[in-house]
């Protein structure tokens, strides 16, 4: 009998595909039952805040916003009239509820799990595209009240916004806290003085480091976005900023960050990064490099049980006639989470005493193994795995034989 080794996918490996489970603090109540993680309603803000232009940024592109909302007070009308759609599809779901309970007196398993299924996952309120803390107090508290209204009924369970490590106070986190934040996530982009100077952010990794402390000490989750392939981020800076994301809380024991986010850097028209390019200062990853390091990134934090939630810009309207150069692709993702599973699967190979006869991998992972178009049939052959050895696990447990 070949010796064999059972391998659970988690922590080494997410128990979802976008990362290991619910970040910290995700569960909430809501009148919907939350049977999976808050769905994400983004209320765009384009630059509102924004204390100076980023050289590789074009947040009106990035979210789909060229030519539409120019002022937060537009940004909230459009919110106002999803959230008032949402409040009609939970009413909806309670009157048929209601119904089927008088129709059904009796509890039934089935009909419940039926009801949950239908009811819509309650929404997190994301102010995103701009500077949040730098907004006017004014905007700031008209953000505020909109998603403290809709929390009251039931609607909205969860609030983040993002901002940059440079624009955080402990008086100011607090004070967002006690109005109802739950997370901000910072565009931290890299901790590496040298690529922070080289990409103009106005900050050292210090401060960045700082701000992540401070965010978490003020009780909020944190987010933290890190941009592989910024100007003077090579491969081994970013690895290194991944490793500086995921330190430890002050007990040593979890990461003070509860998800990543990787957004390689794109050159988009309209940008000075895009009069860097055009110069020949500045020059973007290869697809290949991004994929390789970013499947790094990937492993490095779902070995600390932090989820990276995105690697990539949003397909948003507009955004492949604004890419110039650069690392996209449509399913960049997938390709980065095969990639890690693969190396996931080889580290474990590497420890059978001979040649593998078998593989077990959970059945969820099905849409991975192989590579985007197959594209890793060959390297897994290359390791002795061939499609007639895989058999799927209903389990969450890799295991190999």
């Amino acid at each position: 009998m070949p010796d064999s080794i059972n391998v659970a996918a988690s922590p080494d490996w997410p128990d979802s595909p976008d990362g290991p489970g619910h970040t910290r603090g995700a569960a909430c109540a809501s009148t919907a039952p939350p049977r999976r993680r808050p769905r994400i309603l983004p209320v765009f803000l384009p630059f509102a805040g924004c204390p100076t232009r980023c050289v590789f940024c074009a947040q009106d592109v990035q979210t789909g916003q060229r030519g539409g909302i120019n002022s937060v007070g537009h940004a909230l009308a459009v919110a106002e009239a999803r959230l008032e759609h949402e409040a009609r599809l939970l009413e909806a779901v309670a009157v048929n509820s209601d119904q089927e309970t008088r129709d059904h007196p009796a509890p039934n398993a089935g009909r419940v799990a039926s009801a949950h299924e239908a009811s819509p996952s309650p929404l997190e309120i994301a102010f995103y595209g701009g500077t949040f803390t730098l907004l006017s107090e004014a905007e700031r508290a008209a953000c505020l009240e909109l998603a403290a209204r809709w929390r009251q009924r039931g609607v909205v369970c969860r609030v983040r916004c993002s901002t940059r490590p440079d624009a955080v106070t402990e008086h100011g986190l607090t004070t967002l806290r006690a109005a109802g934040m739950d997370c901000v996530e910072l565009g931290v982009q890299s901790f590496d003085d040298a690529a922070l100077v080289a990409a103009s952010r106005g900050y050292g990794g210090a401060l960045a480091r700082a701000a992540c402390a401070m965010v978490a000490g003020a009780g909020l989750e944190l987010g933290v976005q890190l941009m592989p392939g910024m100007p003077g981020v090579t491969p081994e800076v970013f690895r290194t900023d991944v490793r500086t994301a995921l330190l430890p809380d002050t007990d040593g024991a979890a990461p003070l960050t509860s998800f990543l986010r990787f957004y390689p850097c794109l050159v988009l028209r309209g940008t000075p990064l895009a009069e860097r390019w055009r110069a020949g200062s500045y020059v973007t990853w290869s697809l290949d490099t991004t994929v390789d390091a970013l499947a790094d990134g990937l492993l490095a934090a779902w070995a600390r049980g932090v989820a990276v939630v995105r690697m990539g810009l949003s397909p948003e309207d507009g955004l492949d006639d604004a890419v110039l150069a650069g690392p996209m692709h449509p399913a960049l993702g997938q390709l980065a989470k095969a990639e890690a599973l693969r190396r996931h699967v080889a580290a474990h190979l590497a420890r059978l005493p001979g040649p593998p006869v078998r593989l077990g991998v959970p059945r969820r992972l099905r849409g991975l193994l192989w590579g985007h178009a197959n594209g890793l049939v060959d390297a897994y052959a290359a390791m002795g795995i061939t499609r007639d050895m895989v058999h799927w696990r209903d389990d969450d447990t890799f295991s190999l034989e």
